[in-house]
């Protein structure tokens, strides 16, 4: 594949701009580059899905296949598309797993190496992320495409989902199908990954050998981070007060089931402030439909005994008064913040606990706004479209949300997915930052256990057995 004098309209109003990039069949590329860099785009030029304003491309392939947060958010809003739920007053659980990836025969080995066998006759709407995932893998491993595109490709997958991939795509690799990489996470590049290509500003800067590329001068001050964090903001509001040994949460007995199937139950759990919890676990053991509980956004919450911030759940109070002492980052939000909105209003959502602004704001709420804007690094998009930015910087700015209103607490379910090494650096530093001001208490979900900050010394392990049904242990530090 070669492309000559690439100039390519982006969403934002920038042009991609390509001088001259040729990919021979003895080698293996990665595509890296900061958040917003326009890695995406690039990867997007090999399936001839980007529009051309100036240029040429020679290419021998016709069939190339993505891996990406992009693809999996768009299997997810198609299935949203064909809910007709509200229509038909029915509960819609989505297409059955077994249908999405039709036919099986031979594909038992990807379906038991990632686990997913026992979720065959649900629906995909019933999905985790992660599960979501290991279903679009099943779809693009399970057939031979004469380009394979990962972008990010262990996002989202538990630890033992990780290794069948990394391992299922050595085989591939030996057997010289051509595969392109797009790395936030530089430490995750295969040994087999042979070039480079960095993006900056929407520019391909740097190509060549791996080792040359990523020891350029040019490229290493772009992919390491060493700033001082600033000062973050003082809270809008007044502290939550509790009574006296009042804990944040206690949840007692408590279960989730869906129909026959049950996540877990029995789990007695306390959280007291200032006590930061780690909460880890395979895909669709039931993290995050536990944290939905909390935030109000399952309704399982009503039938299990749970006190929020000294509030029976169940007991008359809105949904609004649990809110506002909680901010969230996850995968289920960012594909649900699908309101048409700009930057700086999608960040002041997040002191008003709404996907979206229906309301006037005042000039209070949108300087600190944009002092959040300014210490993200994302000042100057502010009034861009939030759908516009790339998947790494919308996380950011869903971050940002969160901590605006530095609630009493902060739930980060994969708060580092999508984000490229500089920004995964700068968050976890603001996760240290916000456990030495003990301002917030924290809840942090995450696949990669070097990513816990050590005063996470509490911990929450899921295992699930073959049907999926989780014992949890409870870790806690010794008095």
């Amino acid at each position: 594949m070669k492309f000559e004098s690439i100039r390519a309209k982006l969403n934002d109003g920038r042009y991609l701009v390509v001088n001259d990039w040729q990919l021979n069949e003895d080698q293996f590329w990665a595509i890296t580059g900061t958040n917003g860099s326009g890695k995406t785009a690039l990867s997007a030029l090999l399936g001839g899905n980007l529009k051309l304003s100036h240029g040429s491309v020679t290419a021998s392939t016709h069939d190339v296949a993505y891996v990406s947060l992009e693809a999996q958010a768009e299997m997810i809003e198609h299935e949203r598309k064909i809910d007709e739920s509200d229509i038909t007053d029915m509960a819609y659980k989505g297409t059955l797993i077994r249908d999405l990836i039709a036919p099986l025969e031979g594909i038992a080995d990807l379906i038991d190496g990632l686990g997913i066998r026992h979720l065959l006759d649900q629906g995909f709407s019933s999905l985790s992320t992660g599960e979501s995932r290991k279903v679009l893998w099943v779809n693009r491993l399970r057939k031979t495409h004469d380009v394979l595109v990962l972008d990010e490709p262990y996002e989202g997958l538990d630890a033992a989902s990780r290794v069948y991939v990394r391992d299922w795509l050595d085989q591939l690799a030996a057997k010289r199908q051509r595969i392109v990489w797009v790395a936030n996470r530089l430490d995750e590049l295969p040994d087999w990954i042979t070039h480079v290509a960095f993006v900056h500003n929407a520019e391909l800067i740097a190509q060549g050998d791996k080792a040359t590329v990523l020891a350029m001068p040019e490229v290493a001050a772009l992919i390491e981070f060493d700033q001082e964090l600033p000062e973050l903001p003082a809270p809008p509001a007044t502290p939550l007060q509790l009574d006296n040994g009042e804990p944040l949460v206690r949840l007692l007995d408590g279960s989730i089931r869906y129909d026959e199937r049950i996540l877990f139950e029995g789990l007695d759990w306390q959280i007291q402030p200032g006590q930061h919890w780690a909460v880890q676990g395979p895909n669709g053991c039931g993290k995050t439909s536990l944290l939905q509980m909390l935030t109000g956004d399952n309704p399982q919450c009503y039938r299990n005994n749970l006190r929020l911030f000294g509030i029976q759940r169940g007991s008359g109070e809105s949904i609004w008064d649990i809110k506002k002492h909680i901010g969230i980052v996850s995968a289920s939000l960012q594909w649900q913040y699908r309101a048409s909105t700009n930057v700086i209003s999608a960040l002041i959502s997040g002191l008003h606990d709404s996907i979206g602004l229906y309301k006037s704001v005042g000039d209070a709420d949108k300087k600190l706004a944009l002092q959040w804007l300014d210490i993200l690094g994302l000042r100057d998009k502010a009034n861009k479209s939030l759908k516009h930015l790339s998947y790494g910087e919308q996380r950011l700015v869903l971050i940002g949300r969160a901590l605006i209103k530095q609630p009493a607490l902060l739930i980060l379910d994969e708060p580092c997915q999508g984000l490229d090494d500089i920004s995964r650096h700068m968050v976890l530093a603001f996760i240290n930052r916000l456990v030495s001001q003990q301002r917030m208490t924290m809840l942090y979900v995450t696949h990669h256990a070097d990513e816990i900050p050590t005063e996470f010394a509490h911990r929450l392990q899921f295992e699930p057995d073959a049907t999926g049904h989780s014992r949890i242990r409870m870790i806690t530090p010794v008095a």
